[in-house]
């Protein structure tokens, strides 16, 4: 069995995930805690097997890349890694069929952890298995293990660095796209997760008639750069435009843009 673990970004309410014999809430654990402080949350594990299992919790980093696809790590490796913060108490249960039950996690953080930190947790259950079962995955040189990432970060309710530019807009349309199609760069240059909506705005430069369509929201990392891909319909009239592409991350923020001229022939 190969389990996937999906995250779409900007879904911050997702709060279960279930995999094929357990679940676990929530998938999203955001601490806050500033240096020196201890700060604690619950994670809740339901086993829907009809067997007893054992579930441990083992820890991973992971990078994103500009795609927003996340590059797992081993932990500890990652500059951002919070894995040597966090504790997860008990690290070792055991639930009976439909039985569920809330293990502690700690995030503790020094003194000088004034940067925003992340990584995952994993869930990882394993059966009790009759000898016979045992046999038969030694045979094959298979053993499932089935787990569940959680997703973690931490950074300092103090830590006001929202910073954040947008760049390289440019037309990416193929043969095989039925858009008009646009990317361009987000890059978090600050040291707070950022919540980046980009939005693109079309200005005839003959009427000064203005367009906006529908933003598209991702999260952004502190030191990531993602591109961002934007389309427009393909019955705009013909003339000489401005396309401007806006980043909105909130937190006060001015607005960043980039822009390009088009002509519509």
């Amino acid at each position: 069995m190969k389990l996937t673990f999906s995250l779409l970004l900007y879904i911050l309410s997702m709060t279960i995930y279930i995999a094929q014999d357990f679940e676990v809430a929530p998938v999203i654990m955001n601490f806050e805690a500033n240096p020196g402080q201890i700060q604690k949350k619950k994670l809740t594990i339901r086993n829907h097997a009809n067997v007893k299992q054992s579930f441990t919790f083992n820890f991973g980093d992971y990078e994103v890349n500009a795609d927003g696809k996340k590059i797992r790590q081993a932990a500890g490796t990652s500059k951002r890694s919070c894995a040597s913060w966090t504790t997860v108490t008990p690290n070792l249960i055991e639930l009976n069929p439909n039985e569920e039950r809330e293990v502690t996690v700690l995030m503790t953080v020094p003194k000088g952890g004034f940067s925003t930190k992340w990584g995952m947790i994993y869930v990882q259950a394993s059966t009790e298995q009759q000898g016979n079962e045992i046999d038969k995955q030694l045979a094959t040189g298979i053993k499932v293990t089935p787990r569940i990432a959680v997703l973690i970060s931490q950074s300092p309710k103090a830590n006001k660095n929202y910073k954040g530019k947008i760049y390289d807009l440019k037309e990416v349309t193929t043969e095989k796209d039925s858009l008009k199609t646009f990317s361009v760069v987000v890059e978090n240059t600050g040291d707070k997760i950022i919540e980046g909506s980009v939005q693109l705005l079309l200005a005839n430069m003959t009427t000064a008639n203005e367009t906006k369509y529908k933003p598209e929201k991702n999260r952004v990392f502190p030191g990531e750069k993602r591109t961002f891909t934007l389309t427009l319909p393909n019955n705009i009239a013909k003339g000489k435009y401005v396309l401007a592409a806006v980043l909105n991350y909130g937190q006060g923020s001015n607005l960043e843009g980039t822009q390009l001229l088009l002509e519509f022939k």
